[in-house]
């Protein structure tokens, strides 16, 4: 289980304006206690086009039309990337808040819906041609200040560095 910290901080803002853009789903998925906890992250395929090609990422997509709600999405496109059933051994937890981005392919913008999943399954993946690997990190080494880096990207309005 998550530590209850995530939880108590989890109160969602669902974006007022969420049903008029593309919107996505992703799944962080955590196993262990509190202090050896960790959350899983796929490795993202190399392919043309794609500016995400081979970045870390949570397992997700888009919404479909058979998606019942965005934590189906979440489960849908886990299973379907890397072989992990969180209809069978993941255990809901939280969907946390509303993130905006753009479509991969343009400047539209996009809403990515985070859903937090306890994940008490084995460790078989079956990764399809999305994901080029997946990988469980610690929570320990993700809130580590020294593994922590800068990125600059561009965009529309400038250059914009992240933490």
């Amino acid at each position: 289980m998550p530590p209850l910290t995530w939880l108590n901080r989890a109160r969602p803002q669902k974006l007022p304006f969420r049903r008029r853009v593309t919107r996505a789903a992703v799944a962080l998925i955590y196993r262990g206690g509190i202090t050896e906890g960790e959350l899983f992250f796929i490795q993202r395929a190399h392919r043309p086009g794609d500016p995400w090609s081979g970045d870390m990422a949570f397992p997700g997509g888009r919404l479909q039309t058979g998606d019942t709600s965005s934590r189906d999405t979440a489960m849908r496109e886990t299973v379907e990337e890397t072989g992990l059933d969180l209809y069978q051994s993941g255990h809901y937890q939280a969907r946390l808040t509303d993130r905006l981005t753009r479509h991969h392919s343009r400047w539209r913008p996009m809403v990515v819906t985070p859903h937090v999943f306890a994940w008490q399954g084995d460790d078989v993946l079956r990764l399809n041609h999305e994901a080029r690997h997946g990988v469980w990190i610690p929570l320990d080494y993700l809130s580590n200040p020294d593994n922590r880096s800068t990125l600059a990207l561009r965009t529309p309005v400038g250059r914009v560095t992240l933490p």
